[in-house]
């Protein structure tokens, strides 16, 4: 039996995807996604990061679909998302996390303004209020990503974080 709790906790997670807020996650959540950081940062489409950005939303969706789409419509349902990606990626967060790093290390590196390979903790709550994080949550996010305190946020910190997040336990 599902409890009332973790049933919360999945919709938040479902709703995290569904950037269009349309009762299903599918590929124009993630390219949505994609196009709403490039436009955050002033970032073309058509550079190197803009276009490594949307192939590892392109591929995150792969992954996802691949992981939770059981009727093949090319969409992920409320019903698919539990019984799919939560649960299973669950018990495997280390598949969840490779699936998703590709479009994790290019949204970094489309927040890193400097090119050293980590974002600062500002630049990581934009990454988040651009996927539609409100402002509150954001910064608070952002903040405890930053786990050795030095003010910026890498691959290393994010990834983990981010399986972490998607993975709930029941």
């Amino acid at each position: 039996m599902v409890s009332t709790e973790y049933e919360r906790r999945i919709a938040a997670r479902f709703a995290t995807f569904d950037q269009d807020g349309n009762g299903y996650i599918d590929r124009l959540d993630f390219s949505g996604a994609a196009k709403a950081l490039l436009a955050e940062f002033g970032v073309a489409a058509r550079s190197d990061k803009g276009q490594a950005l949307y192939a590892g939303a392109e591929a995150f969706w792969q992954g996802m679909a691949g992981i939770a789409d059981r009727d093949g419509d090319q969409r992920i349902t409320r019903e698919e998302f539990v019984t799919g990606a939560v649960k299973r990626l669950r018990d495997n967060p280390e598949r969840f996390a490779e699936i998703a790093r590709p479009f994790l290390h290019a949204a970094l590196d489309v927040a890193d303004t400097d090119g050293d390979g980590a974002a600062t903790v500002a630049d990581i709550a934009r990454v988040l209020r651009a996927l539609g994080v409100r402002e509150d949550l954001a910064q608070a996010i952002a903040g405890g990503l930053d786990t050795d305190g030095d003010g910026k946020v890498g691959e290393a910190e994010i990834v983990p974080a981010f399986a972490g997040y998607f993975t709930v336990p029941e």
